[in-house]
């Protein structure tokens, strides 16, 4: 099954494509899930990844990226996870923190983290979440105050709990969204960017117990009056809520092409399955049962990546992206779960034994519908956005 063709790759594109899946496919989905179920990093396949250029290849090339786009990265993310390696810290760490820094850090950030996160060498995590503020980030209260350290330098002070945080663990920064400690005329506190390193004093994680099979773990963080320097502020102070918003479509885009990737794998597994599989001497992909159920989630899948694509093109033409962004989240998840949900059902009862590699990934393929932006706020969004309904909140 070639589910790359209805996108229309460039020829550059299609020998992206064609690498990553020779190069991932030397690991596979087993590799992926022992990695998992030992809560071991997947480090040999994130090295080649990263010395192959792929993690860094929308990244600036004076940077050690490889100069290309945001579509490259989505080619890169989608065919690592058709492969059965849905790696969620590709989506954090090159796609976020990657990208916001390329896009607003001082030239001492992007010299001391691009390098590393593109050559797969550093890992970066991303904290926003707050137990009593998810989607809405004017509500958080990890709070940054100014302050001067003993050799006359202006850093800051962060202190607060973020939640949800993906992979600190095995990460060797952490970028976190912050207030300021004083408030604007409308209430609003300004949000300011930080990196901060896992090792500063101060910062601890607690693991969260989670029914995702991944090598990626989730934690709640507290920062405890962790000094930072100057050097560790993105940007501008007060400046946040837009550097945020630049790594938010690229998350949405790259969160899709995880769901596709399953979703295509899932394809994969059902329609070679459904070929060799004989009852009463036929194949039971020869009944339309099968095969219909089947063809309906290809079809859902493509509208899917036509739509991660689109979003895509529109973000490195720097066009708002926005919409195109968190409608292709949406359609993957949905599209994703149904494909997998069917493709589990095409094996009857093999879909639910580990072998056969479909089970457990359907935590994996349930977490997207949910993160990183739930399906209810994407329909909020398009809503208010797209249709100019009134708002709700």
């Amino acid at each position: 099954m070639n589910a790359s063709l209805i996108v229309a790759d460039t020829e550059e594109r299609a020998a992206l494509r064609e690498a990553v899946g020779k190069l991932v496919a030397k690991y596979g989905h087993d590799y992926f899930m022992e990695k998992a179920r030992l809560h071991e990093e997947p480090t040999a396949l994130w090295q080649d990844l990263g010395a192959a250029g792929f993690l860094g290849v929308h990244l600036s090339e004076e940077y050690g990226g490889g100069g290309g786009t945001m579509a490259d990265l989505a080619v890169v993310v989608e065919e690592v996870s058709t492969q059965g390696c849905p790696l969620l810290m590709m989506v954090i760490s090159p796609a976020i923190c990657g990208t916001i820094i390329d896009e607003h850090g001082s030239h001492e950030l992007k010299s001391r983290w691009l390098p590393g996160i593109a050559d797969g060498s550093l890992k970066m995590a991303f904290a926003i979440t707050e137990p009593d503020a998810g989607s809405n980030s004017h509500a958080i209260t990890t709070t940054a105050r100014a302050d001067a350290s003993a050799d006359g330098r202006s850093g800051w002070r962060i202190s607060g709990t973020k939640y949800w945080t993906s992979g600190i663990d095995e990460a060797d920064a952490v970028l976190v969204v912050t207030r300021s400690a004083e408030a604007l005329p409308n209430g609003r506190h300004p949000l300011s960017l930080f990196v901060v390193p896992t090792d500063a004093p101060g910062l601890t994680y607690t693991p969260i117990p989670a029914a995702l099979q991944q090598p990626e773990h989730q934690f709640t963080v507290f920062l405890d009056d962790v000094a930072v320097g100057p050097e560790a502020l993105i940007g501008e102070a007060g400046n946040g809520l837009r550097q945020v918003f630049s790594g938010l479509n690229p998350e949405r885009i790259t969160a899709a092409c995880i769901s596709n990737g399953i979703a295509r794998y899932a394809l994969g597994k059902a329609t070679r399955y459904a070929t060799e599989r004989q009852v009463w001497g036929t194949p039971i992909g020869a009944h339309q049962g099968v095969a219909h159920p089947l063809a309906e989630s290809y079809i859902g899948v493509q509208l899917a990546r036509l739509m991660a694509f689109r979003a895509a093109e529109l973000f490195d033409a720097g066009a708002d992206a926005a919409e195109a962004s968190n409608i292709a989240k949406f359609a993957a998840a949905d599209a994703s779960l149904k494909a997998l949900d069917q493709a589990m059902q095409t094996h009857g009862g093999n879909g639910l034994s580990l072998e056969y590699g479909l089970a457990d990934l359907w935590f994996v393929a349930r977490m997207l519908k949910t993160a990183p932006v739930s399906r209810e706020m994407v329909l909020n969004f398009v809503a208010q956005t797209s249709l100019g309904l009134p708002r709700s909140y």
